[in-house]
């Protein structure tokens, strides 16, 4: 992400935040200036230890807390399944992912073709699509150039 939409996420927070109905503190900033200055879609232990080098004095419960209230107001998404280690991802944007199977990079892309897919009927007997996400895995350009790929 440039640094002119981090400057704008980072000083649309306030506002972000005054229409959800959520207080904005100064952890809270913090919290979400680390992962939006980021585009590598930290775990929380990660966010947290960022966090900390800033707020010595805060804990690894109001990451998560802050993380789990951002996630619920739609501000932040979360990523992966419920048995990997949780990551999340700042750009509000629609976008999707790229996953490499060998060093766990994720990256964003961008496809208007996957932003325009129809879900299949089928998805109906199961529930309403609000929003069609796409994680495609492989292998980066880094990790097949290591390997000679």
């Amino acid at each position: 992400m440039n640094a002119d939409k981090i400057r704008a996420r980072v000083e649309g927070f306030s506002e972000v935040c005054r229409q959800n109905g959520i207080k904005t503190t100064h952890q809270r900033s913090v919290i979400y200036r680390e992962l939006v200055e980021t585009d590598e879609h930290p775990d929380v232990e990660t966010i947290y230890k960022r966090v900390k080098l800033k707020i010595p004095e805060i804990s690894l419960d109001t990451v998560y807390r802050t993380l789990r209230l951002l996630e619920e107001k739609g501000i932040i998404s979360r990523l992966g399944s419920h048995t990997e280690r949780t990551r999340f991802d700042a750009n509000a944007d629609q976008h999707h992912h790229f996953v490499c199977t060998q060093c766990g990079l994720v990256s964003d892309f961008y496809s208007e073709e996957l932003n325009a897919f129809p879900p299949p009927k089928a998805v109906n007997t199961v529930g309403v699509v609000h929003a069609v996400h796409v994680e495609m895995k492989g292998i980066c350009n880094a990790c097949a150039e290591a390997h000679g790929e």
